[in-house]
């Protein structure tokens, strides 16, 4: 197994300019839609003039938000067969792909280039049945993917995503965790050696709290008398990939303790955190578990600004 070295730091800044994606993001600045168009002619269906005079889709619209996600990552992935079951997350790209990129730039520290290829493997904890993060990472960079998840029709449908898709071949293989309360255990074998691990955890605590989220993105969009709509929103989603007992904090540290059975076979197991004030409680934990380096490495959307923490062992 390649062991990363503890000696050396990301040469990258672990703060992000605000409101501005990564540098190597593709999705800056507003959507062009007349290219997304040409590479999705079903968009144009969804495509109006707002009250702005720009074009844009109804984003309460969840055929509309998944017409625009078709139209992206076939514009600027070579994606052209993506879909996913009534009901599961359909994830706003251009987020995601800040995962993957800042993801390359950790790995980048160890020798400075960033490292491309089926070479390169990660493990991704509730690939989903949209399976972005590993479609962005295999179109990007060439990497390869073990997607696990506790839900087997969201397995089923990231695996089909990959087979119908040449650019995607061979970079995905699925594992279903068997024992819900469990992250790594049951999914890492013995003989596996991932580069990282990259995690969505559930953000919400319960089920209320997830919708009540979900009345505060209807009031945010400006919907807030349509609440009766929200399951069928384009954030809706299974409750698996909403909620948890205990929320973000929790699953993360459900997974700091695994991850230090793990320490040999995981070069960086890394998670978003949304919440900033769950930061203190995932320090102390990996201070816990001996974790050699932490980083905490952020990203901003718009107004939004999320981090991802990354450790690793000695």
């Amino acid at each position: 197994m390649n062991r990363p070295n503890p000696k050396k730091k990301p040469t990258r800044s672990t703060s992000a300019p605000a409101a501005k994606l990564h540098p190597r993001n593709p999705h800056q600045g507003r959507y062009d839609f007349a290219a997304l168009i040409a590479a999705s002619p079903e968009l144009a269906a969804f495509v109006a003039k707002n009250t702005y005079g720009d074009d844009s889709i109804d984003f309460a619209d969840p055929k509309a938000v998944k017409a625009l996600n078709r139209a992206l990552l076939a514009h600027f992935y070579g994606i052209r067969e993506w879909d996913t079951p009534e009901g599961y997350l359909c994830p706003p790209i251009p987020g995601r792909a800040d995962y993957i990129h800042t993801l390359a730039d950790l790995l980048a520290s160890k020798t400075g280039d960033i490292p491309r290829g089926d070479a390169i493997c990660g493990l991704d904890i509730g690939v989903g049945a949209n399976a972005i993060y590993p479609m962005l990472g295999r179109a990007s960079y060439g990497w390869r993917f073990v997607g696990s998840d506790i839900d087997a029709v969201s397995l089923q449908n990231a695996a089909q995503i990959f087979a119908s898709n040449a650019v995607l071949k061979d970079g995905l293989e699925t594992r279903l965790q068997t024992t819900p309360k469990h992250i790594f255990s049951g999914i890492i074998g013995p003989d596996d050696y991932f580069d990282f691990t990259l995690c969505n955890p559930p953000f919400h605590a319960s089920a209320a709290d997830a919708a009540a989220g979900s009345n505060r993105k209807l009031r945010n969009l400006g919907l807030a008398n349509k609440a009766q709509l929200q399951p069928k929103l384009n954030f809706a989603g299974q409750s698996n990939e909403l909620w948890c007992e205990g929320g973000e904090a929790r699953f993360i540290g459900q997974m700091i303790a695994e991850s230090a059975q793990f320490a040999r076979q995981v070069g960086w197991f890394t998670s978003l955190v949304s919440k900033s004030d769950n930061l203190p409680q995932i320090y102390r934990a990996l201070k816990r578990v001996g974790a050699a380096e932490v980083q905490t490495l952020e990203m901003a959307q718009g107004q939004k600004v999320s981090r991802i923490v990354a450790w690793r062992f000695d």
